[in-house]
C-alpha cells in the first residue's frame, strides 16, 4: 500500500542522515505525529550511524526506512551518489506529498535533489544560513545554497536567515521564520537529566571545578589546524590544573590522529567517545566554557547561559556573536589559550558572555514548522512567526519568486 492511501492525512517524508539533523528533526517528527492533517514518515540515510541511532532512541523515533549508507572511508562523492540514488528510489516508490530536509548536510542536498527530480515539493528547515564563503564551512555552505534553489518552502530560524533568503531572490511568501528546532530539542532533553554512562563524567557532579567542554570535527580544520587545536587544549589543561577538560573526540581517524597525541597523559583531561545526545546536553549545561567548531552548539550554548568560543574564522550564525554570548577565535593556539584563560579566571568577563540571551528560538519552532507545512497545503492560515530582536543582516567573520509545487 502506498503511503498516501494509508490514511487521509497528507504524508510528509522526513529525511535525515546525521546526528545534528536527527536532533533538529526530532521535535518536528513529534509535532507532526500530533497533527490532524499531516503525518510523518521518517527515512534515514545513515550518513552517521551510531550517533544517529542514539538520537532516535532518546526521542523514541523508529524510522520507517533506513538506507544504511554509512561506510568506512567514503568520500563526499560516495555519500552524495548513495543518498541521491537511495532516496530517489524510495521517493519513486512511496510518493509522499512533501519532503522535509534540514540544514546543510550532504544528505540534505541529495534528498532535496531527489525530490525535485520527482516534482515533490521540498520544505527546508534551518534555511537561509550563509557565510558567503563557499569553502567555509565545507561542504555545508554550498549544500545549503543548492538546497535553497530546490526548496518550495523555506523555514528560516531567524530574521537574519530570512534576510539572506530575500537577498537570494526568494519569494517572501515562501519563507516562514520559525526559530530553530534545536532549542525545542535542548529544552526537552535537559529536563530529562539523562544519566552519564561514563564514570569519569558522572564524577563531575561531585566537583565544582571549572569545566571546559571541547568538540572539534570540521573538515576545513583537518590537518595542521586540528593539530593546533589539540596543542591549545593541552596547554590550557597544563595552565589550569584546577579545571577539568572534557573532549568527546570525533570518530574520524583524521581528527583523532591530529588531536590525541597532545592530550595523552594529562590528568585533568577526559577524552571520551562521542557522547549520546542526552549526556552531551547535560555536559553543556554543566560547562563553564564551551570550545567548539560545531554549528548547533553555537545555538545551544546561549540557551544554557554558557559562553561559547568558536574555532572558526567565519560563522553563518551571527546573532549570538552580536549579542556577545559567542565569540570567534579561529584555530590560533595563542588566541584560544588567551580567551579560555580570561573566561576561567575573570568572573565578570564570563558573566558578560553567559547572559542567557537566545536569538535562536523559544521552544516552539516545531509547532511553527508543522503549521507552515499545513499552510503549504492550504489547511490553515499562515502561522505567526518567531520574532528576533537583532539588527544583524550579514554573517560574521574573524578577521526571483519561487512557485509552491503542491497541488
Amino acid at each position: 500500500m502506498s503511503l498516501n492511501t494509508a490514511e487521509s492525512r497528507r504524508t510528509a517524508m522526513v529525511v535525515y542522515g546525521t546526528r545534528p539533523e536527527a536532533v533538529k528533526m526530532a521535535p518536528v517528527v513529534r509535532a507532526l505525529e500530533a497533527s490532524a492533517h499531516v503525518r510523518p514518515v521518517v527515512a534515514v540515510t545513515g550518513q552517521h550511524r551510531e550517533m544517529l541511532d542514539q538520537v532516535n532512541d532518546v526521542f523514541g523515533i523508529k524510522p520507517a526506512f533506513d538506507l544504511d549508507l554509512c561506510a568506512p572511508g567514503q568520500s563526499l562523492t560516495d555519500i552524495t551518489m548513495g543518498a541521491l540514488a537511495g532516496v530517489g528510489r524510495l521517493l519513486a516508490e512511496e510518493r509522499p506529498d512533501v519532503v522535509l530536509v534540514q540544514g546543510d548536510t550532504t544528505t540534505t542536498y541529495a534528498a532535496a535533489l531527489a525530490a525535485f527530480y520527482l516534482k515533490i515539493p521540498v520544505v527546508h528547515l534551518e534555511a537561509g544560513l550563509r557565510t558567503h564563503d563557499r569553502y567555509d564551512p565545507f561542504p555545508e555552505e554550498v549544500n545549503r545554497r543548492l538546497t535553497t534553489q530546490l526548496a518550495s518552502l523555506h523555514l528560516a530560524p531567524t530574521a537574519t536567515s530570512q534576510a539572506n533568503l530575500l537577498a537570494d531572490g526568494i519569494d517572501p511568501a515562501a519563507i516562514v521564520v520559525t526559530g530553530n528546532t534545536v532549542i525545542d530539542a535542548l529544552h526537552w532533553t535537559v529536563a530529562q537529566q539523562l544519566p552519564y554512562a561514563d564514570p569519569a563524567l558522572a564524577a563531575l557532579d561531585a566537583t565544582s571545578a571549572p569545566l571546559l567542554l571541547v568538540t572539534a570535527h570540521r573538515r576545513e580544520s583537518w590537518g595542521e589546524p586540528m593539530v593546533r587545536i589539540g596543542r591549545a587544549v593541552a596547554q590550557i589543561a597544563i595552565d589550569h590544573p584546577e579545571a577539568r577538560v572534557v573532549f568527546p573526540i570525533h570518530r574520524n581517524p583524521v581528527v583523532r590522529e591530529a588531536v590525541l597525541p597532545a592530550l595523552a597523559g594529562l590528568p585533568n583531561v577526559v577524552v571520551t567517545e562521542p557522547q549520546p545526545y542526552g549526556q552531551f546536553c547535560r555536559l553543556m549545561a554543566r560547562a563553564t566554557v564551551i570550545l567548539t567548531d560545531s554549528g548547533g552548539v553555537q545555538e545551544e550554548g546561549p540557551s544554557l547561559g554558557v559562553p561559547v568560543l568558536v574555532m572558526r574564522d567565519t560563522t553563518e550564525r551571527p546573532e549570538a556573536v552580536a549579542t556577545g554570548t559567542v565569540k570567534l577565535v579561529g584555530t590560533d593556539p595563542d588566541r584560544i589559550i588567551a580567551e579560555i584563560h580570561r573566561l576561567i579566571t575573570d568572573a565578570d568577563a564570563r558573566a558578560a558572555m553567559a547572559r542567557a540571551i537566545n536569538p535562536y528560538g523559544d521552544g516552539r519552532a516545531a509547532e511553527r514548522t508543522v503549521a507552515a507545512v499545513e499552510h503549504l497545503f492550504g489547511l490553515r492560515p499562515r502561522p505567526a512567526e518567531f520574532g528576533v530582536s537583532t539588527s544583524v543582516a550579514m554573517p560574521v567573520s574573524l578577521g526571483s519568486s519561487q512557485q509552491l509545487l503542491v497541488g
